[in-house]
This record gives structure tokens, sequence and C-alpha cells, in this order.
């Protein structure tokens, strides 16, 4: 596959501070892999693997625990 075939979808979910931005590439077919990268505030979160549910989730739930951590260093 070329640089130029790849598709990226690209989630924007409203939040009081913001907008958490979630982009999914990957999962072309049944059974290949991909990849979630959940950005908020300038933090970011990846994860991959074959379900694009589970890795969505995945990823947002790294970036809860990274945010999580920097406010508790505060």
């Amino acid at each position: 596959m070329k640089y130029y075939e790849m598709r990226m979808e690209i989630m924007l979910i409203p939040l009081k501070n913001g907008y958490l931005k979630v982009f999914v590439s990957g999962f072309d077919r049944l059974g290949t892999w991909g990849h979630s990268v959940a950005v908020f505030n300038g933090i970011s979160a990846t994860a991959k693997g074959f379900n694009k549910k589970r890795t969505i989730v995945q990823s947002i739930a790294k970036l809860h625990k990274s945010l999580e951590e920097k406010s508790g260093e505060k």
C-alpha cells in the first residue's frame, strides 16, 4: 500500500475543555492491523490492534491514564 492510498478517520468528541480528537487508520480488510491515536490538549496516546473498536477504546484509556498522572503532578 502506498502512502497516498492510506485512509484515516477522524473523530471529534466535544468536552468541557476542548475537543478529544481520535485518528484511526488501517483496518482496511478483516484481519488487518490498524492503529488509533487519541489527542487532547497536546497529550497523545496510541494503540495498535486488530479490533477497531477495542483499539480506539485502548487509546482513549491510555490518554485518560496519562491525563490523570499529569493532574496528579500539579
